[in-house]
């Protein structure tokens, strides 16, 4: 067991010394202005710092001041110190990726355990940060404990890095004539006006006006530059927005507050909804921090019992779109309860056989493996420990699953146990289809129109 051992007054000798060495992380600095509630753009704002003198994020002063008390309350004098004053200078900033080193020794012993000590923090090129002194009261007895093990602390950025990156592929693009369905709360209205006024889209907004008007004025938006349609209710909302697409007058259709079913019924229809040749399916692209790379998920919305054939056309939509989005060739785990073949689980025959349609060319563009448990699908660890070998086991980007139940349930556990957003369009229709939970923010909304004004353009509808 780790331990930490102090030096008492009696021992100390003028010229003992410690030291520590540390790299300046982001989330140090975020964690600093959490704590202390500082948020000085030139600590947190990148834009900011790189228009001012600074050129790039740095570290509060303060920062280096509390390693110097990591270094005095842990090594010298160690566990018992008591900081009474100090008196730094802040000669020059420390920037992000800096390494530093603190150094802390006795410059003058005195009466009553007092100790002077003097402190300073170098950078790598050893330029002086920080210079000064700090008077403390040394312990009297040597003591000797356990270093605590302090909890893990995971911070979540309140806009996905992964977001801002999907939405600036988009910037050069024409937006999406967007038809917007029943956007009657601060939800929907906000998401759609923000795609807005981010080049994502131009939104027709069809619902009751009245309602849509109540919720600009919650917002404090004003709308009034936007084409509004008005409609009795979300039935007629959704039924009107299907006929405005077929008639023309949009490139994309956006979910507001209605429920899913209600908002794709009037698609569906055969004779007069937005069918192709290929079935319509959801995909989700999830914020997931922990995992190494973007994870898109398919289908957690629509289809609720798909057959072999359905699933085929899943998972060529999703295929399509991650290569519009990223111009690569995914890694696609089809899932079931088991990574082998069981006649008993029909999930597993369905992954077998779609295996075989990818390698005989009736799907592209994937390399796609299954049946794949969701842990040996995301986690190398578990792939090995069950001896599977395979170039999209512990490395998948698009996770298909067996039906309806299995993937919305998945979907919200991560959402609501793990705080995974997901940004999801609908393919398979005559338009991309944006359709996002109710209670999805501006940024998921943004997120989601991005994919699908990439993936309209790319495709060869209309022109950048």
């Amino acid at each position: 067991m780790e331990c930490i051992e102090n030096k008492p007054y009696n021992e100390l000798k003028i010229g003992d010394t410690a030291s520590l060495t540390r790299t300046l992380t982001k989330q140090d600095i975020q964690l600093f202005a959490i704590m202390s509630g500082d948020v000085n753009p030139a600590h947190l704002d990148e834009e900011y710092a790189k228009s001012s003198h600074f050129h790039e994020i740095i570290a509060h002063g303060m920062w280096g001041g509390a390693l110097i008390s990591t270094v005095i309350g842990t090594l010298l004098p160690g566990p018992g110190t008591i900081y009474l004053q100090q008196n730094m200078e802040f000669k020059s900033p420390i920037g992000l990726g800096d390494l530093v080193t603190i150094e802390v020794s006795v410059k003058e012993k005195l009466p009553d355990n007092r100790v002077l000590l003097a402190c300073t923090c170098t950078d790598q090129d050893d330029e002086v940060a920080i210079i000064g002194d700090a008077l403390v009261i040394a312990p009297s007895e040597k003591t000797k404990r356990p270093r605590v093990a302090l909890p893990r602390v995971e911070l979540k950025e309140t806009e996905s890095e992964r977001y801002k990156q999907l939405i600036a592929l988009a910037k050069d693009l024409r937006p999406l004539k967007t038809i917007v369905v029943h956007p009657v709360d601060v939800n929907s209205l906000a998401g759609a006006i923000e795609a807005a006024e981010d080049g994502l889209i131009e939104p027709i907004l069809v619902g009751p006006k009245h309602k849509i008007e109540m919720a600009a004025k919650e917002l404090n938006a004003d709308i009034s530059k936007y084409k509004i349609v008005d409609t009795k209710h979300s039935h007629e909302a959704a039924d009107k927005a299907v006929e405005m697409i077929r008639s023309g007058e949009g490139e994309a259709l956006m979910k507001g507050k209605l429920h899913t079913q209600e908002f794709m019924h009037p698609m569906m229809d055969k004779l007069t909804g937005l069918r192709t040749g290929r079935r319509m399916s959801h995909i989700v692209a999830l914020d997931a921090p922990s995992y190494h790379k973007p994870l898109f998920l398919t289908d957690a919305a629509i289809n609720i019992e798909p057959d072999l054939p359905a699933k085929k056309d899943i998972v060529q939509n999703a295929i399509d779109l991650f290569i519009a989005l990223t111009n690569r060739t995914p890694k696609v785990a089809i899932l079931s309860a088991v990574e082998t073949v069981d006649p008993k689980i029909p999930s597993t025959l369905d992954a077998t056989a779609l295996c075989k349609m990818a390698e005989r060319g009736q799907i592209t563009g994937g390399i796609i493996d299954g049946p794949l448990a969701l842990d040996n699908a995301i986690s190398k660890e578990a792939a090995r420990a069950k001896g599977i070998s395979s170039q999209v086991a512990g490395d998948a980007d698009i996770l298909v699953v067996p039906d309806v139940e299995s993937g919305n349930m998945l979907y919200k556990q991560m959402r609501y146990l793990s705080g995974i957003e997901g940004a999801g369009i609908v393919l398979g229709a005559t338009v991309p289809i944006i359709l996002t939970s109710r209670a999805s923010g501006p940024q998921t909304r943004k997120a989601s129109s991005a994919m699908a004004l990439i993936y309209y353009r790319k495709m060869g509808n209309g022109h950048g």
